[in-house]
């Protein structure tokens, strides 16, 4: 088109060389020249800015994802460890010398099995003493008995033997139960976690000689913030994450606290936990506890959200004279957790949401996948 302008002014210029009629009255072809310029400009300014727009527009690539409903979880992200419920420090009930020990490390026991001896040797002398004092009184007892069968001897002499009899007979049933003090015995059934107590040493009460616990009765403990007591209750379904060991669990809690600790300002929780011999007390375990729950639901990733004076969009990829270009959604969030996030409006499942290469897009901008 420029080419044509410039041969359409040589044209003229010759015209003008050449001298012809038209020199007879200059202003009407001044005037005629003038107006092919300004068309000619004109086709010349349409014709670049339709050059340049084909130039500039060019496919953008991206990746779609199907929006799809699903179930959307809100967890509350509380810490807490494995306990065992029955998890015992064992004493001695009576002090003295430990003798002997029965059991070793990670040995099972059943509840009342002694785990080890204190020195019981003046106790036991003290028995054999009464008992030879009670084969007297026995004798002695039976016969005055006779006697007294028989109408022989005074009532006095009989009640006086018959007391002897069972006051030894209670001093030496005293004696076995201090001889029973001596055995340190386990009081649940379980595994001997640790043996604290060796040959020699000077047992007494309230320091322990062994440790017992039952893995088969575990539980988790944790202690939620106090600005969500509201929220937690027993019987609300939670997901346990044991990281140690790669597993996850999905159960109820089974009681939580109703008063706020005054110090920690929590409350506590405990969720059993089924046999499992990989459990072991102390144990890190992360509790996801469901607070809200939506069926059905239209959950996008948190990162393709943009936001435009603070209202929130996505963009989507639609169709238009056989072409994919882009569409921006105007949407209302609802809840988020981690990276994803619920869209209670303007997007419906089906729809194909733009994941990458979103940025910078407009409505009817064209894309490729």
């Amino acid at each position: 088109m420029i080419k044509r302008y410039f041969s359409l002014l040589m044209f003229t210029a010759v015209l003008a060389a050449c001298g012809g009629g038209e020199e007879k009255n200059p202003e009407k072809k001044l005037l005629k020249l003038k107006q092919d310029r300004a068309k000619l400009d004109k086709e010349i300014a349409e014709l670049e800015k339709k050059t340049k727009d084909t130039a500039n527009v060019k496919q953008k690539t991206v990746t779609v994802a199907t929006v799809q409903d699903t179930l959307f979880e809100h967890y509350i992200d509380v810490q807490g460890s494995i306990d065992a419920r029955e998890n015992v420090d064992v004493s001695a009930k009576s002090p003295g010398v430990i003798t002997n020990i029965y059991v070793r490390e990670g040995q099972q026991v059943s509840k009342g099995q002694m785990l080890a001896q204190i020195d019981d040797q003046v106790m036991r002398s003290n028995i054999a003493e009464v008992k030879t004092q009670m084969d007297l009184a026995n004798i002695a007892f039976e016969k005055q008995q006779r006697l007294w069968n028989q109408k022989i001897g005074t009532e006095m002499q009989y009640l006086t033997a018959k007391n002897q009899k069972e006051s030894l007979e209670r001093r030496l049933a005293t004696l076995n139960d201090q001889l029973a003090l001596n055995r340190i015995v386990s009081p649940i059934s379980g595994t001997v976690d640790a043996v604290i107590a060796k040959l020699g040493d000077q047992a007494a009460p309230g320091a322990p000689s062994f440790r017992v616990v039952n893995t088969s009765n575990l539980k988790v403990v944790a202690n939620v913030a106090e600005s969500y007591a509201g929220k937690v209750k027993t019987g609300d379904p939670v997901v346990i994450v044991l990281p140690d060991i790669n597993k996850e669990i999905r159960t109820k809690i089974a009681f939580a606290s109703k008063v706020i600790d005054p110090l920690s300002r929590t409350i506590k929780v405990e969720i059993p936990l089924s046999p499992d011999a990989n459990l072991r007390p102390n144990m890190i375990a992360q509790l996801k506890i469901v607070d809200y729950v939506a069926s059905n639901a239209v959950v996008v990733p948190v990162g393709v959200l943009q936001y435009s004076m603070g209202k929130p969009y996505v963009i989507t990829a639609g169709n238009s004279n056989g072409k994919m270009i882009a569409q921006r959604k105007n949407v209302e969030l609802g809840r988020t957790y981690n990276d994803k996030a619920e869209i209670k409006s303007g997007l419906q499942a089906g729809e194909k949401i733009v994941t990458t290469g979103f940025q910078g897009l407009n409505d009817n901008d064209l894309i490729k996948l």
